[in-house]
């Protein structure tokens, strides 16, 4: 637990990844969700919902560490623009944000304010939607080849997939802790969720043959979004 704390958040000090974190991952989802959903409750009863929206958008940055918006950034300046594998590599390994990373990245957090600053506070449906983010990391890895020759920031997750089984009972008890908030809003968007995870990485593995970091960071992040506005649909 310790170790997925520590590779999914600035928390739980610096720790070497190792395979046995992956189960955890969808533990800390749910955390991350309630600990946001919580905040996004609370500070709706004291504020107006566009304010308690850019609580809960800064919120999740810190909690994260901004490590998933890292890897939207470089995802989009490495996969959206005409090169080779190799230079695409390249782009998404540099520490700098060019033009398709900066203007993705605003989109991206445009439209989650703009959905907790409208939808009621949802603290299971954020929960749910950050824990179906967190195991669809886990069920890429080991599942879809590593697009890197070299070490890399998930290569210590390499080849070792989280069962089967697993994935679907926690995608069920996500759909169930969706279904809690709203039916048929809350299960349609974990459902959502889950696709556009793996659009991503579909693209990814087009793209560059296999998975990064950076790509489990991006899907997350689009899984989520797409999730939540899904869920802001006038049902």
């Amino acid at each position: 637990m310790r170790a997925a704390l520590s590779f999914l958040t600035p928390f739980a000090g610096a720790r070497v990844p190792t395979p046995r974190a992956l189960r955890w991952f969808p533990l800390v989802g749910v955390l991350l969700g309630l600990a946001l959903g919580g905040l996004w409750w609370a500070t709706a009863k004291i504020w107006p919902l566009p304010v308690a929206a850019l609580f809960v958008v800064a919120a999740d940055l810190g909690l994260t560490g901004m490590l998933h918006l890292d890897g939207l950034a470089d995802c989009a300046d490495g996969l959206l623009p005409h090169m080779s594998k190799e230079r695409r590599l390249e782009v998404m390994r540099e520490p700098t944000v060019g033009a398709f990373g900066a203007a993705v990245v605003v989109v991206f957090l445009l439209a989650r304010f703009a959905v907790f600053a409208t939808l009621r506070p949802a603290p299971l449906l954020v929960a749910a939607l950050w824990c179906v983010s967190r195991t669809g990391m886990g069920a890429v890895i080991g599942r879809v080849p590593y697009a890197r020759r070299e070490d890399g920031l998930a290569s210590a997750f390499v080849g070792v997939p989280v069962p089967v089984v697993a994935i679907v009972v926690i995608m069920a008890a996500s759909a169930a802790l969706a279904s809690a908030w709203s039916v048929p809003a809350g299960p349609v968007a974990v459902a959502s969720s889950l696709m556009a995870f793996g659009a991503i990485v579909a693209w990814a593995r087009w793209r560059i043959d296999g998975f990064t970091g950076d790509v489990l960071g991006a899907a997350g992040i689009v899984g989520e979004t797409v999730g939540l506005l899904v869920a802001a649909a006038r049902w």
